[in-house]
């Protein structure tokens, strides 16, 4: 079993799940991996959420161990050595607060991290919760907000909710050419949700994550949920063709 490289808490994850052509996907598709699909279609989701208690090692990282997170993913799955079919996510893109995270993940792990401007607010009333997340690029501040119930409820099983929080593997690109791909695992439990009231999604996707998206600007996304999270633990990430690589940063 591999070891534990980081551990975490996720919390208050909003997931904006877009369904797209998966010819915009399959040139980021990691080698080994094919692209996984809900009901026929394929998705990216734009999800926001908070770092808690961050540890590399068991060890608490100074200044870094509580971060806004805003990443763009998309689905795909890999069929082990076992036989087992591995359901897994590779980012776009991953948007942190501080240089550090970033220049520590893209050198060494390999990730598409940006450091830009975030800021969260978490506010709740006698009839809902507010939960928001906004980043700045170019000069223009992004938002990601949603109104949901203040009490939670199970992530039913073989819902669309289900299919974007129970991808339990991350798939990097590694290397020039054809590359090779990392992959390693996160472990949690199953999440529960809030059920979204009202939402507000006001993002430049062309100038975020290029002009293949930006046609997702202005649109509603297909769904949208708020998963509470939890305690997580990323291990450390093996080579597909089996050599050893060290385990990496994700949301």
């Amino acid at each position: 079993m591999a070891k534990t490289f980081l551990t975490a808490e996720w919390r208050k994850l909003i997931m904006a799940n877009y369904a797209v052509a998966p010819k915009l996907l399959l040139p980021h598709l990691p080698p080994g991996t094919e692209l996984d699909s809900f009901e026929g279609q394929h998705y990216v989701s734009l999800v926001g959420f908070l770092f808690e208690d961050v540890r590399l090692k068991s060890i608490p990282v100074p200044f870094h161990r509580t971060f806004e997170e805003v990443n763009l993913r998309f689905y795909v799955r890999h069929k082990a050595a076992s036989g087992e079919w591995r359901r897994g996510v590779v980012f776009l893109s991953e948007l942190v607060p501080r240089f550090a995270l970033t220049m520590v993940a893209n050198t060494i792990y390999g990730e598409r991290y940006s450091t830009l401007p975030l800021r969260y607010a978490w506010t709740e009333t006698e009839e809902h919760r507010s939960v928001a997340y906004q980043w700045k690029h170019q000069r223009r501040w992004n938002d990601l907000k949603v109104k949901a119930a203040l009490e939670s409820e199970p992530i039913a099983v073989g819902s669309a909710e289900e299919f974007f929080t129970e991808h339990y593997w991350g798939y990097t690109k590694r290397g020039r050419g054809a590359g090779w791909t990392a992959e390693y695992e996160v472990v949690h439990p199953r999440w529960e949700m809030y059920r979204v009231l009202e939402q507000t999604i006001d993002v430049d996707f062309g100038a975020l994550y290029g002009s293949g998206f930006a046609d997702l600007a202005g649109r509603a996304p297909e769904s949208i949920l708020l998963a509470e999270g939890s305690k997580i633990s990323v291990k450390a990430g093996t080579r597909l063709a089996g050599a050893s690589v060290s385990g990496g940063l994700l949301g």
